[in-house]
């Protein structure tokens, strides 16, 4: 008999539900029923493609991910559910948990969702707080001038997020004009190509042509977030011209670790409460898109991923 029921992917673009047993209950963990998860859409794409190098695999793994890449494989960490039973009885909780109707992890590893954050909005916690690291990484100023290439969920957070850091509108660069459209009345400026220099730009959109973008109008000293994972695909970008001359730099950015100018008094549970509690704004609701049925995830997910739908935020609902 089963005890829940997992997405599982199995080969290049698809995937099945499978039975599952859950582990005795011991006394610090608990017992979560999903309401609903939220699909992080570059890198579970990238998943379901089984684009994830093989040097990567290790790192790549999400904190309760069963089998191994490629296939077949348990993964995704959006979880937003209500805990079954205990001292903790009927709490909200966020979790870092593949799609799957009930789980069992340890109780720190499941994060009350604050009263002011509904369940869908709650989905977009672990690329909020990617989002935070972000900004922490770029030690924004004030005056600084900032734009993020890539309208997608990460990089309208991000530009959200660093609205309150800077003084100056803060630019969205992407080639879609419904998403422009979602970011400017959001209030960022957005639009198709960037006009003008930046001190502090944000590539976000996973394509090789937005890291290339980002050169060409990084100002001088200016900076560059690279927040896209390219799995196994190279990268070329064109360093001969003003990269060496402007002092530009790139800097990586992922969320794996606290950004080095917060990592000796904020722990990654900190940071994830914070990305919690930021979510309380009702205007990230327009990031949430399309709903999706769990029994309909095998079938419906493979075309959701490839596609772009606006607003960018995939919810599977249980």
């Amino acid at each position: 008999m089963s005890d829940a029921t997992a997405f599982w992917i199995i080969g290049a673009g698809a995937g099945e539900l499978r039975g599952e047993a859950l582990p005795a209950l011991e006394a610090d963990h608990v017992r979560v029923r999903m309401i609903c998860s939220g699909v992080s859409r570059g890198t579970e794409r990238l998943v379901l493609h089984g684009r994830v190098p093989a040097s990567e695999q290790a790192r790549m793994r999400c904190p309760f991910q069963a089998g191994a890449f490629p296939w077949p494989v348990k993964y995704g960490y959006g979880a937003v559910g209500r805990i079954e039973g205990g001292p903790r009885d009927g709490e909200r909780v966020f979790a870092l948990h593949p799609h799957q109707d009930r789980f069992v992890v340890p109780g720190d590893a499941a994060m009350r969702i604050p009263d002011a954050v509904p369940d869908a909005r709650a989905t977009l916690a672990a690329n909020m707080e990617t989002a935070i690291n972000a900004l922490w990484d770029a030690e924004l100023l004030r005056a600084e001038r900032v734009v993020v290439i890539g309208a997608g969920v990460l990089g309208l957070l991000v530009a959200l997020m660093a609205r309150q850091e800077v003084e100056q509108a803060v630019h969205v660069v992407d080639p879609d004009s419904a998403r422009c459209a979602l970011a400017r009345e959001l209030g960022l400026q957005a639009a198709a190509a960037a006009d003008g220099e930046f001190d502090a730009i944000f590539h976000t959109s996973g394509h090789p042509d937005g890291l290339a973008t980002a050169l060409s109008i990084a100002a001088f000293e200016g900076r560059i977030l690279e927040m896209s994972w390219f799995g196994d695909r190279s990268v070329t970008l064109p360093l001969g011209g003003a990269f060496h001359a402007r002092r530009l730099r790139i800097i990586s950015s992922q969320v794996g670790h606290v950004a080095r100018v917060r990592r000796a008094w904020i722990t990654r549970g900190q940071r994830l409460a914070l990305a919690l509690e930021e979510l309380s704004d009702p205007v990230f609701d327009r990031l949430l898109g399309p709903r999706i049925a769990f029994s309909d995830l095998p079938r419906e997910l493979p075309g959701l991923l490839d596609g772009t739908p606006n607003p960018p935020q995939i919810v599977v609902t249980y």
